[in-house]
């Protein structure tokens, strides 16, 4: 691997050496890799982003689309990481190479830390602002992204009915969920780039604010609301659930500042619709990824906490329709 680093970075830095390759914990389906390279004086960071053992969703991205998309994403002003080059076979994977940013990713550390207090402050304007950028990307530019056959609330209830099936065993709180947003469904909208995982966790944040938005595997076109009200779910507040916004803020603002740069008129209840189907599709792709475990595909500690973890989306399906009467 690091040959083939050197190699391709000789093209793109000039002249140099890789002098530090390590791999960085987590990662649910995909490898992440810190690669230092130096050319004289200067040393380089950077980041490899590598094909794991599998994936959680069947329409994930290959890393050759989720390349792409980042380089439109980037010549557009989005906040990401520079892409570098794309890897088809890094041995026998492939793979592709980004700018490494500072900053913190995890989670429960970004609600927290009383270092980032500023950040959170400046975080809900943030992500409005970089979720219309992304909104406004041309689907042209990015042809395999395919539009829905269905309208895109149909088709993303398809798409769980069939996880669901795929288990094998009943989760009745889950299909009750599906059942009441098939019997509600959302206005249509016109599809745009939905990121599709637009949430605190994959927000690399510094004391300063937004640094950049990762993890594009999931992307897809579909309804907007998808991604405004994916930080919602329950899980991705990481505990400070008195911030309904991710664990770092109020919905009011955010929408308000999303509507004024988009020109759309989303209300906010209507992201209800689509916070639910939000904690039955984490719920689903918790389950899934234990099942990987389960089989034998990949043994992982992590992945079968994600399955423990199933029970505690359940429990918010029946939290949110209950109290939505």
């Amino acid at each position: 691997m690091k040959e083939a680093l050197e190699a391709a970075l000789r093209e793109i830095l000039g002249p140099g050496e890789v002098v530090a390759l390590r791999r960085l914990p987590g990662g649910a389906s995909k490898e992440a890799w810190a690669v230092d390279y130096r050319t004289g004086e200067a040393l380089h960071p950077l980041f490899l982003r590598r094909a794991g053992g599998g994936v959680i969703y069947s329409k994930t991205l290959a890393l050759a689309e989720e390349f792409r998309l980042l380089q439109v994403a980037w010549a557009h002003g989005v906040k990401v990481p520079e892409p570098l080059h794309y890897f088809p076979d890094l041995e026998g994977r492939e793979a592709f190479l980004m700018r490494r940013l500072e900053g913190e990713a995890i989670g429960a550390r970004v609600v927290r830390r009383p270092e980032l207090a500023r950040a959170r402050e400046t975080l809900p304007q943030a992500m409005a602002e970089e979720l219309a950028k992304i909104h406004a990307l041309s689907p042209d530019e990015v042809p395999f992204l395919q539009p829905p056959s269905l309208p895109s609330w149909r088709a993303a209830l398809e798409e769980a009915y069939r996880d669901l099936d795929a288990l094998g065993e009943p989760h009745p709180a889950l299909e009750w969920g599906l059942r009441w947003l098939l019997d509600h469904p959302p206005r249509e909208l016109p599809p745009v780039v939905v990121h599709g995982d637009f949430r605190v966790g994959n927000l690399l944040v510094d004391g300063e604010g937004l640094v950049a938005v990762l993890d594009w595997e999931f992307a897809h076109l579909g309804d907007p609301r998808e991604d405004l009200a994916w930080p919602l779910v329950r899980a991705w507040r990481f505990g400070e659930d008195g911030k309904r916004l991710g664990g770092v803020g109020e919905v009011g603002p955010f929408l308000e500042r999303y509507n004024a740069l988009t020109g759309r008129d989303i209300a906010e209840e209507e992201l209800f619709w689509w916070e639910v189907l939000g904690n039955v599709r984490w719920g689903l792709g918790a389950l899934k990824q234990a099942r990987r475990h389960l089989r034998g595909e990949e043994r992982s500690v992590e992945l079968a906490v994600l399955g423990r973890l199933a029970s505690e989306m359940e429990y918010e399906v029946l939290h949110l329709l209950e109290r939505h009467g």
